[in-house]
């Protein structure tokens, strides 16, 4: 299952991990729509209700006869500073950044219990280990995911199940393009890039590797 699966980013790490063999469920709060190679969609989803994000999970295993990994890309940013901010837009990316996570996980984890190998990768940000001018609030609810990675690893293992994150700096999405226009987009990292290093971290090949929050700059 990949969270905020329809967005930029959900959709290529959908369509690499769909290109490396894997049966693929996008999850994300918008309504459901067909997305080409990918085995199924659940649209709808908001993952700050549990029942709902329960019951759509439930709909997920029963699909594929199961839940062997989480990809939790869901998420949100904020430019913002403290002085000319809201103290609401803390509430807000906390909500949509580090809620998100924990909730898609603590709801993922029944059925990743199930099965052998299991796997969680959250998707995190470079900025959680220095925030810049602006980045107050989306820092501090990254740092957040990343605490939620190294928590819950150590919880989970004895139980099969690895979990670890990717931290990117800036990611080439038009979003990201639209807003600084004038940058060189070419020194971010490229949403295929970052899908081959989560691809990576759900493979077995990364087996021995869990609570890690792996940096992923580019050239920035």
């Amino acid at each position: 299952m990949v969270t905020g699966g329809l967005g930029a980013l959900g959709r290529s790490v959908g369509a690499v991990l769909a290109s490396r063999g894997a049966q693929v469920a996008l999850v994300d709060r918008l309504a459901r729509t067909e997305v080409a190679g990918v085995a199924m969609v659940a649209g709808g989803v908001d993952l700050g209700d549990l029942t709902g994000t329960a019951n759509a999970f439930a709909d997920v295993a029963r699909h594929f006869g199961g839940i062997d990994a989480i990809v939790n890309i869901a998420g949100g940013f904020r430019w913002e500073t403290l002085e000319a901010g809201s103290p609401d837009t803390w509430d807000t990316l906390y909500a949509m950044n580090l809620r998100s996570a924990v909730v898609a996980c603590r709801e993922a984890l029944p059925h990743l219990l199930r099965q052998p190998g299991g796997r969680i990768v959250n998707v995190g940000a470079l900025a959680a280990g220095k925030a810049a001018l602006g980045m107050g609030a989306y820092a501090a609810s990254k740092a957040g995911v990343a605490r939620l990675t190294e928590s819950l690893a150590e919880e989970l293992k004895d139980r099969g199940i690895n979990v670890n994150a990717v931290l990117p700096s800036i990611i080439d999405t038009p979003a990201n393009r639209a807003d600084m226009p004038d940058a060189d987009a070419s020194r971010w990292v490229s949403t295929e890039a970052l899908g081959a290093v989560i691809a990576f971290l759900l493979s077995d090949d990364a087996s021995a590797i869990t609570g890690a929050c792996l940096p992923v700059a580019g050239r920035v």
